[in-house]
């Protein structure tokens, strides 16, 4: 029986599909037999960061009303054989129940390892209809005072789901900014929100472009991030991935020369 993930946050801009998507390949490179799923119906851009928009000939919408098999509309990975992606629909969608995403979520679990489930932002009727199919929820959240609240918000709803596991993936974490007290550390997050995160990922201006390609990250730290995010997932391990750890030695010089003038 396959794990179903999904993520979701309280507001969008968060990076939440290009964790999805990183997260995917990674575990993908672990060994697992994983599937992207768009449920963000009308606003889906899975595709396009995974960079196989122009091979999308069969979407969700498609397999449900009888146009296609299911396994006609899986596409598969550039990068990694053994991960797929399920286009969400674009037009005409509006219409998808709870009950029939949780028989396409049904469906992909006899066929792969995970099944990571893309959520709309915000929690209307595309938030409930994509939880209502996972056995697992991440929300993702930027440390700013906005998605902090959002975020609060989102477990206290998911918290009415009966879910197996429920985690928190800080998202664009500014090292730089945390050592000089002009931006939220991790501590301050889960302190905040009263659950230690499952994974911690970098800011990285390059992390949406080697997604356009269907690529991992390319910069050192945001992989070994990921990788740390990936191991976490698939053996239930609390491993952390320390931003702070290049900037350390670098402030205590500032802050020693600044002592010494």
């Amino acid at each position: 029986m396959a794990k179903k993930l999904v993520f979701v946050s309280g507001k969008g801009g968060v990076g939440k599909t290009t964790v999805v998507a990183n997260l995917g390949m990674h575990l993908a490179r672990l060994g697992q037999n994983v599937v992207l799923l768009d449920a963000d119906i009308g606003l889906n851009n899975l595709d396009v960061i995974m960079g196989v928009e122009s091979k999308v000939v069969y979407d969700i919408l498609d397999v449900l009303e009888g146009r296609c098999r299911l396994k006609q509309a899986l596409i598969k990975s550039d990068s990694c054989d053994n991960l797929s992606i399920l286009a969400s629909a674009h037009f005409g969608a509006g219409h998808i129940t709870a009950a029939e995403m949780r028989l396409i979520v049904a469906n992909l679990d006899v066929l792969f390892d995970y099944v990571l489930i893309d959520c709309p932002a915000g929690i209307d009727n595309g938030f409930h209809r994509a939880v209502s199919g996972a056995s697992e929820a991440y929300v993702v959240v930027n440390p700013s005072i906005s998605s902090i609240r959002d975020a609060d918000k989102v477990l206290s709803i998911l918290n009415t789901y009966k879910l197996n596991k429920m985690g928190v993936i800080v998202n664009r974490v500014r090292a730089d900014l945390i050592m000089l007290n002009e931006s939220m550390s991790v501590d301050d997050i889960t302190r905040l929100l009263k659950i230690i995160p499952t994974g911690v990922i970098p800011e990285d201006d390059d992390l949406n472009l080697c997604s356009c390609v269907g690529k991992t990250a390319e910069s050192k730290e945001t992989k070994r991030a990921f990788e740390i995010l990936a191991e976490n997932i698939l053996t239930g391990s609390t491993k952390m991935y320390d931003c702070l750890e290049k900037y350390k030695s670098f402030f205590k010089r500032i802050k020693l020369r600044k002592r010494m003038v």
